[in-house]
């Protein structure tokens, strides 16, 4: 489990194709703090440490893993977000973000507005049905609140600090972006759609 709060970035060192998997290497500043094994959200990705050196760890990437979200899309020098996994008794902020990304969305567009971002991304219909004004939504491992919601789309304001400590700095437009929904609005919508075709709505 996460909270979408970004501890820090990471950056590219590899990205091995084998066959229909793939390993990706990355640099890490707690690299000497990792355990063999521990969970690590990467884009909001939960992957498993399979190696480790004092500069980073590397992870394997399944075929899956590699369908549904855009870690495929990683090259060398690549940036990445990190975030170790919770630990019980930590102060939580954000929100619940178990680091499995249900599908990938698109920048839209990324601009300046004074101190502050206005953060785009394109959402599809999987996704926006479980999207709510002012509820939250995790893009690329980030806790974001939906500022407005719009047919297809998502508009976030990105604070200097969330700016700068992630790795939007060096997002392009038309980009793909993994995207989770709320924990709770998936429960929901599970059982009501299960309520719905039960009274044969």
């Amino acid at each position: 489990m996460f909270t979408g709060l970004v501890e820090t970035t990471g950056r590219v060192r590899s990205f091995e194709r084998l066959g229909k998997q793939a390993r990706l290497s990355l640099a890490i500043p707690f690299a000497t703090e990792l355990t063999m094994g521990e969970s690590v959200a990467v884009n909001g990705c939960c992957l498993t440490v399979a190696a480790m050196d004092p500069e980073g760890a590397c992870f394997d990437l399944l075929t899956q893993t590699l369908a549904v979200t855009s870690l495929g899309d990683l090259e060398e020098g690549s940036t990445v977000n990190l975030e170790r996994a919770l630990r019980a008794g930590d102060r939580f902020g954000g929100h619940f973000v178990q680091g499995h990304v249900d599908a990938t969305g698109a920048v839209i567009a990324l601009e300046a507005k004074g101190q502050d971002h206005i953060f785009d991304v394109s959402l599809p219909p999987e996704i926006e049905r479980l999207c709510i004004d002012k509820g939250s939504l995790c893009v690329d491992g980030i806790s974001l609140t939906i500022a407005e919601l719009s047919s297809g789309r998502a508009r976030f304001w990105i604070t200097p600090h969330t700016f700068t400590a992630t790795h939007l700095p060096a997002l392009k437009t038309g980009a793909r972006v993994n995207l989770e929904a709320d924990l709770l609005a998936k429960h929901v919508a599970k059982l009501m759609d299960g309520f719905s075709a039960a009274r044969g709505a």
